[in-house]
């Protein structure tokens, strides 16, 4: 059985996979015992799936699953972390802004007692202010906001122990984000830093939608504060709402001249309490959505073709 199991999910990356394994090939060579490559095909419309078998016929040591079709990210990597033999599981995303030269010194902080190691960013190479400005503000708001600490400036790139893994696959939920996971978890952490590289080739997989919906995602997941702010929200509403109540009954009664009168003043209140409502209803939408996934009681994902395991 291996001792070490590298995980990554695939999307559409034939022009990274040669360069992918090539780079992870003399790592898997050096470490101290067996390795297995698990890649997680998230449902590709190019040449990945052809790349895999490839792949496992040049090497035993790689093995594959196909998805169905594409489930997301976060779920790819579930189904990986699924079918982990290892002591230890690692996981990097294949377009190599995640270096896969980090792992040995990843795996001597597991031998220094650390059940999850993660990967911090220092900086992110050749990309715009503005993706710069929002991860940098969601990660801080989220730490601020989540009922667990979730580090920052993190992704799924990480070394976990089996232990960790074992908890991990117990969580049912659909709605995962694997980061927030391992933090709730607990155990031994620790950061490795470095700075991440551009992508190899290709297309950049996580869209501005993508990413603001893992935001999301994570927010819901791990805070309950947005419900708090519908809360708030609601009876500020009703505390201006009984305010304005007061003063229009003792204008009306001291014969004084209202300051607020006319057809501006009553569409301002009115688009003000909308908003509110609109805004509550949205917040308690994300929640009860949640809900409505986890009751159907589907799996996470289908499976199409594996190869390697011996299951």
């Amino acid at each position: 059985m291996p001792k070490y199991s590298l995980i990554v999910p695939v999307y559409n990356e034939e022009k990274t996979l040669p360069e992918l394994y090539r780079r992870l090939k003399p790592i898997m060579d050096e470490l101290d015992g067996e390795a297995e490559l698990i890649l997680i095909d998230d449902g590709s419309r190019d040449r990945s799936v052809s790349l895999l078998r490839e792949l496992h016929d040049q090497d035993s040591r790689v093995c594959y699953l196909s998805l169905a079709r594409n489930f997301g990210h976060q779920i790819a990597v579930t189904a990986g972390l699924n079918f982990v033999r290892g002591e230890v599981a690692i996981i990097m995303d294949a377009d190599l802004q995640d270096p896969p030269e980090l792992i040995p010194d990843m795996v001597n902080l597991w031998r220094d007692g650390y059940q999850v190691v993660y990967a911090q960013r220092t900086s992110r190479k050749k990309e715009g202010w503005f993706k710069k400005f929002m991860a940098y503000s969601f990660y801080r708001i989220l730490k601020q906001l989540a009922d667990v600490d979730i580090p920052t400036d993190t992704g799924d790139f990480c070394l976990l122990d089996r232990q960790v893994v074992d908890l991990m696959n117990q969580m049912p939920e659909r709605n995962r984000y694997l980061r927030g996971l391992r933090s709730w978890i607990g155990f031994k952490q620790t950061a490795i830093r470095f700075e991440r590289d551009p992508r190899f080739a290709g297309e950049v997989k996580y869209t501005f939608r993508k990413s603001l919906a893992l935001a999301i995602n994570g927010l819901v997941s791990f805070s309950k504060v947005p419900l708090r702010m519908a809360t708030y929200l609601g009876l500020f509403s009703a505390l201006m709402s009984a305010i304005m109540a007061i003063l229009v009954l003792y204008w009306r009664l001291s014969d004084t001249h209202s300051p607020v009168t006319g057809f501006a003043t009553i569409a301002i209140a009115i688009f003000f309490l909308g908003a509110v409502q609109l805004v509550s209803i949205g917040i308690l939408g994300e929640y009860v959505g949640r809900i409505y996934e986890e009751v159907k009681g589907r799996p996470l994902y289908t499976l199409a073709e594996i190869k390697g395991f011996q299951r």
